[in-house]
């Protein structure tokens, strides 16, 4: 199954075009140029790593990590930024962003952090269902 990504910035050109490359790297991509949005395509869609401007006009982008982290905590973020606003990206991370990266952004840099984004959900899922397979073979506390 194709990793899914949302991709968040207000430069419509730049998702645009950045949507199109990883498309021809078979990932399955959705945009949004505004919060809203992309918070409606949170709920909407399946989604694994979304990749986010740090700087937006509507949107925070260390508010709108500490957002997603906090609705969909398995969901991985990486994080867009020019030299300007390095520190807003390593607050980022101190809330849970996965990681960051530099504007204008190298994309096979940025598809190998997608793909390790990916890997670190895809081990947490598989720790849960651990988890509660472990739990159903132990039955309920008594």
């Amino acid at each position: 199954m194709a990793i899914s990504v949302l991709l968040v910035d207000d430069e419509e050109p730049f998702v645009q075009t950045l949507a199109k490359r990883l498309t021809l790297r078979r990932f399955d991509v959705h945009t949004a140029t505004r919060a809203e949005r992309a918070f409606s395509t949170l709920r909407d869609h399946h989604i694994d790593v979304v990749v986010l401007d740090v700087r937006m006009p509507d949107l925070d982008g260390i508010e709108a990590t500490s957002e997603i982290k906090a609705s969909y905590p398995l969901i991985e973020v990486v994080l867009l930024t020019g030299h300007a606003s390095m520190e807003a990206s390593l607050e980022g991370m101190k809330i849970g962003a996965f990681d960051y990266l530099l504007k204008p952004v190298n994309i096979d840099e940025l598809v190998y952090k997608i793909e390790d984004a990916h890997r670190k959900k895809e081990l947490q899922e598989e720790k849960i269902r651990r988890l509660a397979e472990k739990a159903d073979e132990d039955g309920p506390d008594e």
